[in-house]
C-alpha cells in the first residue's frame, strides 16, 4: 500500500494541472515568506495537493471534476483535521484568475497559529465553527446578513465572534502574551478598544460573502463609529472589489443611530511608544528615529514571521509579539466558494495595538507609513483604488480621532514617517548598515534563516523591484548588489515589472510601493550616472521612455523634502530631525 501511494504521488506531480503548476511556482523553494511547502504529499490514506508541515496547513485545489465529490471531500477534510491539519480549498479558476487573492488567503492562514487537534464533535452537541473538525455547509456568497455576534476578553485572550445569517459562529482569537491585570480605571477604555477591534477585524470575514446587510448584536453604532467603519470597509476593500468585479458602493452600511458616549478622558498613560515592525526598511527607520531622541519604545508585531522577529531583535528594543488566530471556519468558507482578496490588514493590526496600548500601558502607537501610501493605485469607474488605503493619512486621521474621543484622550495613533516620501525614507535607511543583512521587503521569498541575499529577496516581485530602484540613488552600486545578490536593472526579463513602477503603459502594482513619479525620479537619477547607464533597463529608459517625459519633473531633490502632513504627539516631533 505504501508503494502504491508513493507511485500515485509521483504520477500526480508529473501530471499537474495548470492551476497546480501556477500555485506551486509561488510556493516552491520557500517563495511564500519563507514557508516550506511540499506538493502531492502523503498523509495517512490521502495525498494532499500542497502541505506546509510547520504550520499544519494543507492547500487543496478543486477543479470541475470535484463538483460531484462533496461528500468525499468533506470526509477527507475531517480525517485530515483529525491528523492535526487545517485544510484550505480553492477552485482552480481562483488560482488562474486571482492568484494574488489566493496567496493572501494562504498567508492569512499561515499567520494564524494552528490550534491543537481535538476530536470532531457531532452536530447537535454544541459544536460551533470555532471548534476543529466541524464543517459548515453555508455558501457565503449566498448569505444575506453578516453578524457581529459578540466579543470578550479573559486571561490575555480576546475572542471575536462573527456569523453569516444564522450559520455557525466564526471565532477569532487574539493572544496578548504575559498580559497584566487591567486597572479598574482603564476598564471602560479597554472595552471600547476591544469593541473597535471586533468591528475592524470583521473585515477578514465579511469579505468572504459580502452580504447586503450588516448587524451588530450589541446594537446600533454612534455615527462617528459607523462613519469610520463604512469608510474602512468601502475603501479598504476597494482593491478586493476591483479584482473580483464587485461594486461595494451603497452596499456597506453599518447600523447607526446609537447613543454617543461621553468624550473619553485622559488616563495618564505612560509615555511609551509601540512601534510596529514589518521586516522592511520603513519600520526600522522609525525605530532609529525614536531612538535618536532617547524615546521609550517597544518593537511589536502580530504573527509568527521569523524575519520580523529577527528584525525586531536587531533593533535592541524590548519586544512584544501578539498572535492572531483566524477562525478555522474561514478556511472552510473558502472551500465553499468564498470571495478572496486583499484586506486592509494594517487597520486590523492598528486595532489590535490599540487594545495592547491600554492593556500594557502605552500612550502612542507610531506606525511607519510614509506619505506615498496615500496615493491611489488606480481610478476605476469613478472610484480611487488604493492597495495601501489603511496605511494612508485619511485612515490615520479617522482612527486617531476615534481613539481620542472613544478610548483615551492621551492615546495617540500616528505615523512617524507621514511627512516623507518613499525616497526620503529610503535615503535615511541607506545609512542604517546594521540592518542590511536582516531586512526584507519582499512579500514572496524571504527565508531569513538563509545566509544568502537570495534567501530574502526573490528579485521578481514589485517590492523587490521598488526597494532596489529606491535604494540605488543612495548606495554605492556594489553595496546594493551585495544586498540583493543580483543585478535587477540589468535583466531585460524584468522590464514589465519596472515599467509598472514607472506607470509606463500600466498602472503601478497592487503593492506597498511608492508613487510612479518618484520611481521615475529615481530611474532618471540613475540614467545620469555612468555606473548605471549600461544596465539594460536603465539604457532602455534612456532611449525609449525618457524622450517621452518632461525632465523638469524628474528631479530627485523635491522628493527628499518633508511636508507638514503629520499628527505626531509633541514628545515625538523632535524625531523628525532624524531625516534632516
Amino acid at each position: 500500500m505504501k508503494r502504491l501511494h508513493v507511485d500515485r504521488a509521483r504520477t500526480l506531480r508529473a501530471g499537474q494541472t495548470d492551476a497546480e503548476q501556477l500555485l506551486w511556482h509561488q510556493l516552491r523553494n520557500r517563495r511564500l515568506q519563507g514557508w516550506k511547502f511540499r506538493r502531492q504529499n502523503e498523509i495517512g490514506l490521502y495525498i494532499a495537493d500542497f502541505v506546509c508541515p510547520d504550520a499544519g496547513l494543507i492547500v487543496e485545489l478543486d477543479g470541475g471534476q470535484h463538483g460531484e465529490q462533496m461528500a468525499y471531500d468533506e470526509a477527507r477534510t475531517r480525517k485530515l483535521r483529525e491528523e492535526g491539519y487545517r485544510v484550505l480549498r480553492f477552485w482552480n479558476n481562483d488560482v488562474l484568475t486571482n492568484i494574488e487573492g489566493v496567496l493572501e488567503a494562504i498567508l492569512e492562514a499561515l499567520a494564524s497559529p494552528n490550534p491543537s487537534p481535538q476530536p470532531s464533535p457531532r452536530r447537535g452537541e454544541g459544536a460551533c465553527d470555532g471548534d476543529r473538525g466541524v464543517t459548515t455547509n453555508i455558501n457565503p456568497r449566498l448569505t444575506q446578513v453578516f453578524r457581529f455576534v459578540r466579543c470578550s476578553y479573559a486571561d490575555g485572550v480576546a475572542e471575536l465572534v462573527y456569523a453569516f445569517d444564522h450559520g455557525d459562529e466564526l471565532i477569532e482569537r487574539v493572544r496578548f502574551p504575559n498580559a497584566p491585570t487591567l486597572p479598574a480605571s482603564h476598564q471602560a477604555a479597554f472595552e471600547q478598544a476591544l469593541k473597535i477591534l471586533h468591528l475592524v477585524a470583521g473585515v477578514s470575514y465579511y469579505k468572504a460573502g459580502v452580504p447586503p446587510r450588516i448587524e451588530v448584536a450589541s446594537g446600533p453604532l454612534d455615527d462617528n463609529t459607523a462613519d469610520l467603519l463604512d469608510a474602512l470597509y468601502l475603501h479598504g476593500l476597494a482593491e478586493f472589489a476591483y479584482r473580483n468585479g464587485l461594486d461595494l458602493r451603497g452596499r456597506i452600511n453599518f447600523p447607526r443611530g446609537g447613543v454617543k458616549q461621553p468624550e473619553a478622558k485622559a488616563l495618564g498613560l505612560p509615555h511609551r511608544t509601540l512601534v510596529p515592525i514589518g521586516g522592511g526598511k520603513d519600520s526600522l527607520v522609525a525605530v532609529e528615529a525614536i531612538k535618536s531622541i532617547d524615546g521609550d519604545a517597544t518593537a511589536v508585531w502580530v504573527g509568527n514571521s521569523p524575519l520580523i522577529a529577527a528584525c525586531a531583535e536587531r533593533t535592541g528594543l524590548p519586544m512584544l509579539n501578539i498572535q492572531r488566530e483566524l477562525a478555522p471556519g474561514l478556511f472552510e468558507l473558502n472551500r465553499l466558494g468564498a470571495w478572496n482578496g486583499h484586506i486592509p490588514v494594517t487597520a486590523v493590526n492598528s486595532a489590535i495595538l490599540a487594545v495592547a496600548a491600554i492593556l500594557y500601558g502605552f500612550d502612542s502607537i507610531a506606525f511607519a507609513n510614509e506619505r506615498s501610501a496615500s496615493a491611489a493605485t488606480l481610478e476605476y469607474d469613478g472610484q480611487q483604488v488604493n492597495h495601501q488605503w489603511s496605511k494612508g493619512y485619511a485612515f490615520e486621521q479617522l482612527l486617531g480621532d476615534w481613539l481620542h474621543s472613544h478610548v483615551a484622550a492621551d492615546l495617540d495613533y500616528c505615523s512617524l514617517l507621514r511627512p516623507f516620501s518613499e525616497l526620503a525614507v529610503t535615503r535615511a535607511f541607506a545609512k542604517l548598515t546594521p540592518y542590511f543583512d536582516v531586512f526584507s521587503s519582499c512579500n514572496r521569498n524571504f527565508k531569513i534563516l538563509g545566509p544568502k541575499p537570495a534567501d530574502r529577496w526573490c528579485g521578481q516581485c514589485p517590492k523587490c523591484h521598488f526597494v532596489f530602484l529606491a535604494l540605488a540613488p543612495f548606495l554605492a552600486k556594489p553595496r546594493l548588489l551585495s544586498i540583493f545578490g543580483r543585478k535587477l536593472l540589468d535583466d531585460e526579463n524584468l522590464a514589465p515589472g519596472f515599467d509598472a513602477l514607472l506607470e509606463y503603459q500600466d498602472h503601478k502594482p497592487f503593492e506597498c510601493v511608492g508613487e510612479g513619479a518618484e520611481a521615475r525620479a529615481a530611474m532618471y537619477a540613475l540614467s545620469q550616472r555612468s555606473e548605471w547607464q549600461e544596465d539594460a533597463l536603465v539604457a532602455r529608459f534612456i532611449h525609449e521612455i525618457l524622450p517621452q517625459l518632461d525632465t523638469s519633473e524628474l528631479a530627485l531633490e523635491p522628493w527628499l523634502q518633508g511636508s507638514d502632513e503629520q499628527r505626531l504627539p509633541a514628545r515625538l516631533k523632535p524625531a523628525l530631525a532624524f531625516f534632516a
